[in-house]
């Protein structure tokens, strides 16, 4: 098995990758696509992509549904 080099991953690998939600699922989806990752790469990965994670009211504010500080002056009726 290959280490994975982030620069050849195809954006379907990556996308596959970001659809795992345990560090098992990841393991294996790598495993099936002929990388090797260790538990502990794969936890670290699902840490990092745990931060970037936004909430639902987050995401609607970044997408122009409203005022990303909810300061009364700048709400839009």
């Amino acid at each position: 098995m290959a280490k994975i080099n982030m620069n050849e991953l195809t954006k379907e690998q990556i996308e596959k990758a970001l659809a795992c939600k345990t560090a098992d699922e990841l393991m294996a989806a790598a495993k099936v696509e002929g990388f090797e990752i260790t538990r502990e790469e794969a936890e670290a990965y699902m840490a990092e992509l745990a931060d970037f994670e936004l909430d639902s009211e987050t995401l609607k504010k970044a997408a122009g549904g409203g005022c990303y500080c909810d300061c009364p002056e700048f709400i839009v009726p």
